[in-house]
């Protein structure tokens, strides 16, 4: 079992001939990733650090002769929701929105396309996903050298509102000596493609893992929806987790960092959150330099127990 990728995963790039999908392209090959190819409507026949660029999905699909496991989106906003439906129609089951700015209702679209075709969305607005020391999809940990000092293997899983906070925590962990499983950027807008419930079970069924990290943020529901997820399925799983802005309780409203933190009543507040996760038995840290020390004294008292 592995949490959405593992060694033999491969994916596209769809707008790799993008500045900044090149960067990615570049940081993921290094990484140890396996990108079959790449999209950009017109630019059929180049390469990109060697990858081979189509014109479409159903063209690399046809050429390669496989369905690759999932693509990259680095598109513009405007066409973000046809690349993902492109990428779906065509089998992908794993696709990782990189955009950001992208309407609401057009990722509302994707996500029910995903839902009826049986394929998970990561994002929008997020940096990807990383197994350390396995491969990478997405421009999470940045360069190959950076991520391989951030991203140790270890037992702990992370996931995170915020791309830079993910580095950030499990940069600590591995500092620490714990190490991370797999590191999910979820996105930080009002919609994405996956809440912190729904990739739970995948951490439960992943040998490796043994902890979980989120790194959280005032606005929506995804907190509560977690806290009753776990209270119903009576998760074995350590989960430690951080909220972030919490001086927004005092100002209904406002939203910072993330299109997704906006207030809008009294279950979206911090802390309301935190009272709901700690009632689910999640240990909420005041301080990420805490994480590492609650994660392991919770282990250890899971393991007396």
């Amino acid at each position: 079992m592995s949490v959405l990728i593992d060694e033999s995963t491969t994916f596209i790039v769809q707008g790799i001939t993008g500045r900044e999908a090149v960067n990615l392209t570049r940081e993921c090959l290094d990484y140890g990733s396996t990108i079959v190819g790449g999209v950009t409507p017109g630019r059929r026949g180049r390469e990109v650090h060697g990858v081979a660029v189509f014109d479409s999905v159903a063209e690399l699909v046809d050429a390669t002769g496989q369905v690759p496991d999932g693509s990259v989106v680095t598109v513009p906003p405007a066409f973000a929701r046809d690349a993902v439906f492109e990428a779906i129609e065509a089998g992908v089951k794993l696709v990782v929105v990189v955009t950001e700015r992208i309407p609401r209702y057009d990722v509302a679209q994707m996500v029910e396309l995903a839902a009826m075709r049986g394929a998970r969305v990561i994002g929008p607005n997020c940096l990807g996903v990383i197994r350390p020391g396995v491969g990478k999809m997405g421009g999470i940990g940045g360069p190959a050298r950076d991520a391989a000092k951030a991203y140790q293997p270890g037992p702990v899983g992370v996931m995170s509102r915020s791309g830079g906070m993910t580095t950030e925590i499990s940069s600590t962990l591995t500092a620490t000596g714990l190490g991370v499983s797999t590191a999910i950027s979820i996105g930080g807008d009002a919609i994405i493609g996956s809440t912190y419930a729904e990739l739970m079970p995948l951490f439960e069924a992943d040998p490796q893992t043994e902890a979980i990290v989120i790194y959280s943020e005032p606005g929506g529901r995804m907190e509560a929806e977690l806290a009753r997820w776990v209270t119903e399925n009576d998760s074995q799983l350590t989960i430690v987790a951080f909220m972030a802005g919490r001086f927004m309780d005092d100002m209904p409203g406002m939203s910072f960092g993330h299109a997704g933190t906006i207030v809008e009543g009294r279950a979206d507040t911090a802390a309301e959150k935190i009272k709901r996760l700690n009632d689910a038995g999640i240990t909420v840290a005041e301080e990420i330099s805490e994480i590492p020390d609650l994660v392991s004294a919770k282990l250890a008292k899971a393991v007396h127990a």
